[in-house]
C-alpha cells in the first residue's frame, strides 16, 4: 500500500529529525570515514555529502549524517560544541549542527503547497523588483566565494602552524631520548650534583 503525500512527508520530518549537519570536513573525507568517526555516538544509517557546486574542489565539505535515533543526532550535536572533533586529518575540527529541511535536495514536497511562474514583461510593476532580487543573488554569490577563499586561505594557514608545531616537537622529543640514551643526563648530572631517577 503507498504512503499518503502527508504520511511520506511526516516519515520525512521525522528523518530530519534524526540527521545531523556536519561541515569543516576534508574534502578527502568519504562514507566509511564518516561513519567510523560518527560510529561512537551511535548507529549512523546515512551519510549524504552536500556538493558544492558554486567553490573550488578543495574547500571544507560538508555531509548529512542520518543516526539511528533523535537522540544520538543530538549527542553528535552537544559534543562537538564541547569538545574539538577532528576527522580526516583537518587543521580545524568538524562543526555539527542539527539538520534542517531545506538542507535536503531530496525533499518532498510539502503536502498543499504550490508553486505558481509566470513570465514578467519590462513594464510590470515586479519586473524591478524581480531584477533587484537577480542582482542581490549575484552580490551574495561573489560575497560567499570571497568568504570561502579567505576560509582555505586560513585553513591552510593553521595547517602549516601545525605542521612546523608538531616538527619542532618532535626534534625537542629527539634531542630528550638522545640525551637520556646516550649518557649525557648522567654526565650533566653528575657535574651539577643532581640525582637522577632512573626509570
Amino acid at each position: 500500500m503507498e504512503l499518503s503525500d502527508e504520511e511520506k512527508y511526516a516519515a520525512f520530518r521525522e528523518k530530519v529529525k534524526r540527521t545531523v549537519y556536519v561541515d569543516n570536513l576534508s574534502p578527502l573525507a568519504t562514507d566509511a570515514v564518516m561513519k567510523t568517526a560518527l560510529d561512537q555516538f551511535g548507529n549512523v544509517l546515512s551519510v549524504q555529502f552536500i556538493h558544492n557546486y558554486v567553490g573550488p574542489s578543495n574547500m571544507p565539505a560538508a555531509a548529512l549524517v542520518e543516526m539511528e535515533t533523535e537522540k544520538q543526532a543530538l549527542k553528535i550535536v552537544e559534543e562537538t560544541a564541547e569538545f574539538p572533533f577532528m576527522i580526516s586529518g583537518m587543521p580545524r575540527p568538524v562543526r555539527a549542527f542539527p539538520a534542517e529541511i531545506e538542507m535536503f535536495e531530496d525533499r518532498p514536497r510539502k503536502p498543499g503547497r504550490t508553486i505558481q511562474c509566470r513570465w514578467l514583461e519590462e513594464n510590470d510593476p515586479d519586473f524591478q523588483v524581480a531584477q533587484q532580487i537577480k542582482e542581490l543573488v549575484k552580490y551574495h554569490a561573489s560575497e560567499a566565494a570571497f568568504l570561502l577563499k579567505q576560509q582555505l586561505a586560513e585553513e591552510e594557514r593553521l595547517h602549516n602552524k601545525h605542521g612546523e608545531t608538531l616538527k619542532a616537537n618532535r626534534k625537542k622529543y629527539d634531542l630528550i631520548e638522545k640525551v637520556l640514551t646516550d649518557g649525557s643526563a648522567r654526565k650533566l648530572g653528575s657535574c651539577y650534583n643532581i640525582k637522577l631517577q632512573e626509570n
